[in-house]
């Protein structure tokens, strides 16, 4: 029989190979060239009248491009993608082809946004997505590709704002406590692009976007701060972020001039009926497909959520939570005094944690009506966050992979569940991009056993935690064997996490 370890890394892989550019597109995209020739998006017909376009911004786009334009062929008129520096020579060293454009290509590629920050060359390549967008006509349509990372790579402050001042004010905001929300609406209000703005100059063209999301709950107007979906924002609401950070009196003169001219109402949803949003990738897709392996390979499988966020300490104490409880049932244990203070205490978390569109207490009927005789599987996606106090090294994935598998190990210890003797566990976490932190590694497995061999080594796992130090903990461990290493994976939907257990 496989291992669960080898199990959760087929499953991990599914769900990352189901997100990649190329699959995903050559999934959702066909052209159809009998008669008048349409575009077909995921069954939606769009007729190619005159010229077909395509722009695109983001971390995984280039290879978004090149699926598309393996799709397209002929077809497809021009395009220009702006794209992060360095980008073209990392694909090509990891030996991935596939992802980059063909020698002919009509495809301009255009790499900046050094440190995923907006410079100069990011604006070279936004002007020319923009002049692209402004020069077409009721019969072209634009095929739009954005993923995650097209922020930093699509800045056109409107005239006369200079990048540098938008910047000075972004980062002022940033000095001040601002929320990366509250950063979004002031960047949008003083951008030509985002916010829709795309999509508004390339009226009376019908636009089509492909959209691999990045963001908790896709909201098309926060991914890539959303230039062809209509801004829910108007001007008073940067003003008001503005004033709250007291910057309103020492603005650029440049933004005063543009605050004070800007339509006070956002462009009404009406105005975008020429425009199609189309999510192709996220968290929640890739989570179906591992899944849908999960149960080719006899789990029960369960999403909990592709939402999850919080603190990584607080995410890592309901999984532990969670996995008692599996654990209670297996020892048809899953009634009584024990059973219900975990419950309660799940459900105490679950509020605190304010995961998006969770509801526990359905998800803990599903998990109770599973049975006894087959291995589960509870898979969840999202993001965590880590406060970083150590100078150690590791990433949100590692980090959260090693609290679960040392409390899970404390819970054992103190003979508070059992029954958790008699399960086979295993955690893993892992960021879908295959970096996790400054790290090679995606992420970790963990488990309590390999805490219990970690202590009786003489290692001091809760030092490495306090030290933010999981990469080195997990390194030296057993070699390594317990890191998640995939190498960039050309794709980005946040993290995935999945839990395997199976009686023993």
């Amino acid at each position: 029989t496989m291992s669960l370890r080898e199990h959760a890394l087929s499953l991990f892989r599914g769900a990352v190979g189901t997100v990649r550019p190329a699959p995903m597109l050559k999934r959702a995209l066909k052209l159809q060239r009998d008669g008048c020739p349409q575009l077909l998006v995921k069954g939606q017909a769009f007729p190619v009248k005159r010229d077909l376009y395509l722009v695109g911004f983001g971390k995984a786009v280039l290879g978004m491009a090149a699926a598309a334009e393996e799709i397209l062929g002929d077809h497809l008129t021009r395009g220009i993608i702006s794209v992060p520096l360095g980008i073209q020579e990392s694909l090509q060293r990891a030996g991935m082809q596939e992802m980059l454009l063909k020698p002919h290509s009509k495809i301009q590629v255009i790499e900046g946004a050094k440190n995923n920050l907006p410079d100069e060359e990011a604006l070279k390549g936004a002007v020319a997505i923009l002049e692209l967008a402004e020069g077409l006509t009721a019969d072209d349509l634009l095929l739009v590709l954005i993923s995650g990372g097209g922020s930093a790579l699509l800045p056109a402050p409107i005239p006369p704002i200079l990048l540098k001042e938008k910047e000075k004010l972004t980062k002022m905001l940033a000095s001040r406590g601002a929320a990366i929300q509250e950063l979004n609406i002031v960047r949008k209000t003083l951008s030509v692009l985002k916010g829709g703005g795309l999509a508004q100059l390339a009226h009376p063209a019908q636009v089509v976007s492909l959209i691999l999301s990045d963001v908790i709950g896709d909201p098309l107007d926060i991914i890539a701060s959303g230039p062809t979906a209509p801004s829910s924002h108007s001007v008073q609401d940067c003003l008001q972020i503005l004033t709250k950070y007291n910057l309103l009196h020492n603005l650029p003169k440049s933004v005063e001039t543009v605050l004070s001219s800007s339509p006070t109402k956002p462009t009404a949803p009406e105005n975008y009926s020429h425009v199609s949003n189309i999510i192709l990738g996220s968290n929640t897709v890739a989570l179906e497909e591992a899944k849908r392996q999960a149960e080719g390979l006899g789990y029960a499988a369960l999403v909990l959520s592709a939402a999850v966020q919080g603190e990584v300490g607080r995410v890592a104490t309901l999984y532990c939570q969670l996995i008692q409880l599996v654990c209670l049932s297996f020892a048809s244990l899953g009634k009584g005094p024990l059973s219900d203070e975990l419950r309660g205490n799940l459900l105490q978390l679950a509020a605190e944690l304010q995961i998006p569109g969770l509801d526990l207490d359905e998800f803990l009927q599903a998990l109770g009506e599973l049975g006894p005789d087959r291995p589960v599987c509870i898979l969840a996606g999202g993001e965590t966050t880590v406060q970083l106090q150590g100078t150690g090294k590791g990433g949100r994935n590692q980090e959260l992979a090693l609290r679960v598998g040392l409390g899970l190990h404390k819970a054992q210890a103190t003979g508070a569940s059992s029954p958790q003797g008699r399960c086979e566990i295993l955690f893993l976490s892992g960021g879908t991009d295959g970096q996790d932190g400054p790290t090679e590694a995606a992420g970790a497995f963990c488990s309590p056993g390999l805490v219990a061999e970690a202590l009786q080594e003489g290692l001091d796992v809760e030092a490495f935690l306090r030290n933010n130090d999981s990469y080195t903990f997990f390194s030296q461990f057993q070699g390594g064997h317990h890191l998640l290493v995939t190498g960039f994976t050309g794709t980005n939907v946040m993290d995935i996490q999945a839990i395997l257990i199976r009686a023993m």
